[in-house]
């Protein structure tokens, strides 16, 4: 079984959902919008690029991850494949607590 590999690709960008010019990171590969935190199904493996899905990326939960990190949870609108990112230090909070909320009235 091949381990998994990370490659640096901070790159700016337009989100697709939102239209928000998303800017570099600069400390962290920056793979979601930081507005909508949508992110487009680009990579296999983080910053590999080699997904030929294409599809968006859509928060669905908030995880706690490892040394207390949040980490967002996402489901493909095209071929339902489950991501985790780690969220961004610029990102909106308002709507990371909006999909919180949500999932705790399930």
């Amino acid at each position: 079984m091949e381990e998994k590999r990370f490659s640096m690709k901070d790159e700016s960008f337009i989100c697709d959902v939102c239209g928000n010019v998303v800017e570099k990171l600069n400390y962290t590969a920056r793979d979601h919008c930081n507005k909508c935190l949508c992110s487009k199904h680009l990579d296999i493996n983080p910053g590999d690029r080699n997904a030929n899905c294409g599809g968006i990326l859509k928060p669905i939960d908030v995880e706690k991850g490892s040394k207390d990190k949040l980490k967002i949870v996402y489901k493909c609108d095209k071929c339902g494949i489950i991501k985790r990112n780690v969220m961004a230090d610029d990102d909106n909070y308002d709507k990371i607590l909006e999909i919180m909320r949500n999932n705790s009235i399930r």
